[in-house]
């Protein structure tokens, strides 16, 4: 946790700014129960098995950044991090996803997270052995411990195929190597948490070795697969075990979104509502803190902080399961996003949709410039059709300017190099056919 001590909640209020737009509120929220877990590991160690995380919900529209948050958090604090939708799991007993199963998955990417990590770290040492590999491959024998003066001579031919090697001159010229072939069969597992789907490897599984086979393949292609294999084998799999299953318990981050719709419909309690309800009851000790068996062994849901995200338009958090209200004590509420933070979205974040079009066009030779009557006319259009449509938030932005672009990016590699302004007129000319066609609009914008 030593990287999070310069982290502070205004840092990290200030880090979520450059790429989400407005909702002050959220991001301080957030940044508070970001920064508890970072106080949590200063506290003495008897008290701190006692300091729960503050779980958050987070209240608003579609498409006003509830995702985006989170999922910045996440990087920010290098943290294992998980998007479920509540809508995917069902009550256990009902065939479908256990709610356990997003803390396996959570597991598997905290997993993948380290295994990067160590993996990065034993490149160069892996590159060299794979060198060296290389090497045994293209003057076979050369190796072996023989006598002078042939232990000479095949020392200085291996020297010098080791200069052409890593001069490149040996790119081209086949070798032998040998891979792994292994097997992941699916099953249907069956048990008392439901059935559910999981790959298997068999090989490990009944302790039989894994098919191994020849291939012949060029020198740059070998060079790849003997690196991948010797860092594979320099990777200390316990210690990615136990740091994996470590970093899921204390850092990691799962975000439950659209958990309003697992709320039962007013005066219904049959039905489909019987398992949204039953999904509550099942998420209620994940998110309280209990134990799950993962394949690299039990992990405690204690202190994996949680995010809870949806709309509630046709109900209310209140109407949650009053237990499962109270492991969210921490509320957000997100403002629906209006023309200026439209504005503010396509030009001020440091990932700006109209800086990511002028970066991909530029890749083609044409360089567009969006004007500030351009850019404020795809606001207001975008506005405008959320205001008719359905109201999706920024993602509406995304539409609007594929359909504005979408000519260009077609005819790039036919017109370039060239500059274009997109200006209101521009914009105007590209959206305007559609929006004189309602029924077209409803289904293409």
């Amino acid at each position: 946790m030593d990287a999070l001590d310069a982290l502070t909640p205004r840092k990290i209020v200030q880090a979520l700014d450059q790429y989400i737009v407005g909702q002050a509120d959220a991001k301080r929220a957030v940044a508070v129960a970001v920064r508890n877990r970072w106080r949590r590991s200063h506290v003495e160690p008897g008290l701190r098995e006692e300091v729960k995380p503050k779980n958050i919900m987070l209240i608003g529209p579609t498409g006003v950044g509830k995702t985006e948050i989170a999922r910045r958090i996440a990087t920010l604090v290098n943290a294992p991090f998980l998007k479920v939708e509540a809508t995917k799991y069902t009550e256990v007993g009902y065939v479908g996803k256990n709610v356990d199963s997003m803390i396996r998955d959570l597991v598997e990417i905290s997993m993948r997270m380290v295994k990067g990590e160590e993996l990065e770290r034993v490149q160069p040492k892996a590159e060299r052995a794979a060198e060296e590999k290389l090497l045994d491959l293209l003057l076979p024998g050369s190796e072996t411990k023989t006598e002078p003066p042939e232990a000479e001579d095949k020392k200085e031919t291996r020297a010098k195929l080791r200069e052409k090697l890593r001069h490149g001159e040996l790119e081209a010229r086949e070798v032998e190597v040998q891979v792994e072939e292994r097997s992941m069969p699916f099953m249907q597992l069956f048990s008392e948490a439901g059935m559910e789907e999981m790959g298997l490897d068999m090989g490990n599984l009944f302790g039989t070795p894994s098919r191994k086979v020849t291939r012949k393949v060029k020198v740059s292609d070998a060079r790849q697969i003997l690196t991948a294999q010797q860092a594979d084998r320099l990777v200390d799999r316990d210690h990615v075990n136990r740091e994996g299953l470590s970093r899921a318990q204390e850092n990691g981050i799962v975000f439950v979104d659209e958990i309003d719709k697992i709320v039962a419909s007013a005066g219904q309690r049959s039905g489909p509502d019987v398992s949204r309800e039953g999904v509550q009851r099942d998420l209620l000790p994940i998110v309280e803190g209990s134990t799950v068996n993962t394949r690299y062994g039990p992990v405690r849901t204690d202190h994996i902080l949680f995010f809870a995200a949806g709309a509630f338009s046709q109900t209310k958090p209140s109407d949650l399961m009053p237990e499962l209200q109270g492991r969210f004590p921490l509320r957000a509420e997100l403002k629906s996003l209006t023309r200026d933070d439209f504005v503010r979205i396509l030009t001020q974040p440091k990932n700006a949709l109209t800086v990511q079009a002028r970066a991909m066009l530029a890749t083609e030779g044409v360089e567009i410039e969006f004007t500030d009557d351009g850019v404020r006319e795809m606001a207001n259009l975008a506005a405008e059709i959320n205001a008719a449509a359905q109201d999706i938030g920024a993602r509406r932005l995304y539409t609007v300017i594929e359909k504005v672009l979408e000519e260009i990016s077609f005819q790039a590699p036919d017109i370039s190099p060239c500059r274009i302004p997109i200006d209101a007129k521009y914009v105007r000319d590209k959206i305007k056919p559609i929006l004189e066609t309602q029924d077209l609009k409803r289904y293409i914008l």
